[in-house]
């Protein structure tokens, strides 16, 4: 009997999940454990694994389709078999938590297939109309209003795209890109799904929502370099974790939060609230995006624990292992693209927060240290903070703080 591939749940609040790429296709050969399929809730990208060897004899959920949790999005079973996939309105598994397995009872009654929903979209009556009008479907506009809101100007851009681009190929087959390509021109057509779209509409949400505004200042770190290289091989031989520069900045920036902590809160529904915790989040990239873990309750943790958190779930992040848990309930982000070459940029706010701090890469210059000129490691720092939450002079305080933590690094040991 066929086995069913079934939309997990990848958290407590995960009510459906989006179908982003099947990595196999009808009639192809799969082994347990292989990938067959992403799939993508609100918060992350996770690949479906096979839960048996055979054959994909069906794909009930194409790329792109959002699917209720516990929902089946495909078949597998031995080659040539075939499966009942027609879809019954209506109907839906008691059981939202059951993960791939092979058809079975529940309660007494067959299972059933819960019907594959196509995408929310959220279409202003103009835009609507005007879409409808031109043959148009809005599922296919990325909106640019609030939450993702799909007005006016993007239907006419949309339109004025298809007036100028070749008719798109027959309906995107299960398991393929979804990349549509002009011969003549060479132009390509990427939808856009999954974490990508994702940090799309959160981007757009932060900068609609929130008065951001960011100010930088250089940090010297020749001291916390010394200090570093110093007990760099005992921390390693004694905790088994490689002491890093953002090790420190996070740890720099958690003491920082403790003594300003209006920085470390949010502006919702006309009140600010305040937290008490520290609820760190670190910035990773990925091939596909970028993803923010989050170390909880950071400003219980030494230096070197802070260290191993922050490698563990970056490890974590890198091979799709992360828990949606792990990467909710931030207060605070720290984003480095030093390591790119990059000295000073802008992060945009990881909402709700009201702060995020921007690491450059640290370079050697000449600094006068009294009327010595001498070559020092100087690291740059931007803070984007949300304006509705504190002003300039507040803001830049708790930067000093940071920077002057860093530049007695040995208070960070105690």
């Amino acid at each position: 009997m066929a086995t069913e591939v079934i939309m997990p749940k990848l958290g407590m609040g995960m009510k459906e999940g989006t179908v982003v790429e099947w990595k196999k296709n009808i009639g192809e050969f799969v082994k347990k454990g292989d990938t067959v399929v992403v799939i993508s809730s609100d918060k992350i990208e996770m690949d479906i694994e096979a839960p048996e060897d055979g054959v994909v004899i069906d794909i009930t959920a194409k790329n792109g389709d959002v699917v209720p949790v516990g929902g089946v999005i495909g078949y597998i079973g031995a080659e040539g078999e075939k499966t009942e996939s027609a879809v019954k309105p209506g109907v839906s598994s008691p059981n939202e938590n059951r993960q791939a397995v092979s058809s079975s009872e529940s309660a007494g009654e067959p299972a059933l297939n819960r019907p594959v929903q196509k995408r929310k979209v959220r279409i202003s009556p103009v835009a609507r109309k005007m879409a409808e009008e031109a043959g148009l479907d809005p599922e296919s506009v990325a909106g640019t209003g609030p939450q993702g809101r799909i007005t006016k100007k993007d239907v006419e851009k949309a339109i004025a795209v298809r007036a100028n681009i070749a008719p798109a190929h027959d309906q995107e087959q299960p398991g393929l890109s979804g990349e549509q390509e002009k011969e003549e021109s060479g132009e390509k057509r990427i939808p856009v799904s999954g974490m990508r779209k994702v940090i799309a509409a959160r981007m757009v949400e932060s900068m609609q929502q929130s008065a951001q505004l960011t100010i930088n200042m250089s940090v010297d770190v020749s001291d916390l370099q010394a200090l570093r290289k110093q007990i760099l091989s005992d921390v390693l031989e004694r905790y088994e974790t490689r002491l890093t520069v953002t090790d420190f900045i996070a740890r720099a920036v958690v003491l920082s939060l403790l003594k300003h902590k209006r920085m470390n809160s949010t502006y919702m529904d006309d009140c600010i609230y305040t937290y008490s915790h520290v609820h760190l989040g670190v910035a990773v990239a990925l091939e596909k995006g970028l993803v923010v873990p989050v170390v909880r309750n950071a400003d219980r943790y030494s230096l070197v624990e802070l260290s191993k958190t922050i490698k563990s779930l970056g490890s974590k992040a890198r091979t799709g292992k992360l828990a949606v848990e792990e990467m909710k309930g931030s207060t605070f982000t720290i984003t480095n693209l030093g390591a790119y070459g990059v000295e000073q940029f802008t992060p945009v706010l990881n909402p709700p927060e009201a702060g995020i701090l921007g690491i450059g890469m640290i370079k050697d210059k000449p600094v006068y240290i009294g009327d010595t000129l001498e070559r020092r490691s100087l690291l740059p720092l931007s803070l984007t903070f949300d304006h509705r939450v504190l002003d300039g002079a507040p803001a830049a305080q708790f930067l000093q703080t940071v920077k002057n933590i860093l530049e007695h690094p040995h208070s960070m040991l105690l």
